[in-house]
C-alpha cells in the first residue's frame, strides 16, 4: 500500500511540474515527462529558469 502513495504523490509532483511549466511558455507534456523521471529536480530546475 506505501507504494501506491509514492506513486500518487509522484505523478502529483509531475502534474504540478506541468503546469508550472506552462506558466513559464514551456512546454507541459515534456516538463510532465522529465518530471517522471527526475522528480523533485525538475521542480527545482523549473524553479530557477525564467518566463520565456
Amino acid at each position: 500500500m506505501e507504494n501506491a502513495n509514492y506513486y500518487v504523490g509522484w505523478g502529483t509532483l509531475a502534474l504540478i511540474n506541468a503546469v508550472l511549466a506552462q506558466g513559464k511558455n514551456r512546454s507541459g507534456l515534456n516538463w510532465f515527462l522529465v518530471s517522471l523521471l527526475l522528480g523533485p529536480f525538475a521542480t527545482l530546475m523549473l524553479l530557477f529558469t525564467e518566463k520565456n
